[in-house]
């Protein structure tokens, strides 16, 4: 009697079947096609719109904004870097200041630097809420220019009495680990604590400012600063 061997697929008829799988779901796709075309030419025809407008918008509209914000801000830094603040801020009657700079380019690179210019200018003037408020407008991925920034929005609200917004905007000011600029918005947070009758606050940031930034010019002086807080070492 003859044995019974397994019936084993040959390997043509299981790329045969493959390939009639991959038959079916090309039909199956042609066929979802055929049924949807409409919505699937919207929706790609949304996509090429939105990218080129993009693209489009780059080219003939941001760019050429950008170069028309950076030739209007330029008499504007010139009068802010010999401390004209209000011809800066206000244009010479001939050319732009900062303030006009902001409302017609505000939304390109000129304009958000004019908001930070701006901000400087209405605290050298005394306009401090003023400037506070175009320093919160300003945003910068440069950590040095950041820092700055904050750190005069602490000095603006210290000259309003409001210590305690002076002190988070130090301490944002001092968070950068910048060797310079970080020990002295520390210090200026610790010596506003020690205004808002905040010893034990003042001193964990004199020692933060010791320990972390010793050879600063801060550092240096830290030791006096605690000891009169009552902390000898």
């Amino acid at each position: 009697m003859a044995e019974n061997k397994p019936h084993t697929k040959h390997p043509a008829a299981s790329a045969k079947n493959e390939d009639f799988d991959l038959q079916a779901t090309a039909d199956r796709a042609q066929d979802f096609y055929t049924r949807n075309k409409n919505v699937i030419n919207i929706a790609v025809l949304a996509v090429v719109v939105i990218v080129g407008g993009y693209f489009g918008y780059t080219r003939f509209v941001k760019a050429p904004n950008e170069k028309k914000a950076q030739e209007a801000i330029f008499t504007a830094q010139n009068l802010f870097a010999v401390d004209s603040f209000k011809l800066a801020l206000n244009g010479d009657g001939n050319n732009y200041g900062f303030l006009q700079v902001i409302d017609k380019y505000g939304g390109t690179k000129a304009g958000n630097l004019a908001k930070y210019s701006a901000g400087v200018c209405y605290v050298k003037l005394g306009e401090y809420q003023k400037g506070i408020d175009l320093l919160k407008e300003f945003s910068s991925g440069d950590l040095v220019v950041k820092s700055m920034a904050n750190g005069l929005i602490g000095d603006a609200y210290m000259e309003l009495n409001k210590a305690d917004d002076a002190i988070s905007y130090y301490k944002k000011a001092g968070a950068d680990d910048n060797e310079l600029l970080s020990p002295m918005y520390l210090f200026r947070a610790g010596l506003a604590l020690e205004k808002s009758n905040k010893p034990k606050d003042a001193i964990a940031i004199y020692e933060q400012i010791k320990q972390k930034y010793p050879l600063s010019t801060e550092g240096g002086q830290m030791d006096k600063y605690l000891a009169r807080l009552g902390v000898v070492k």
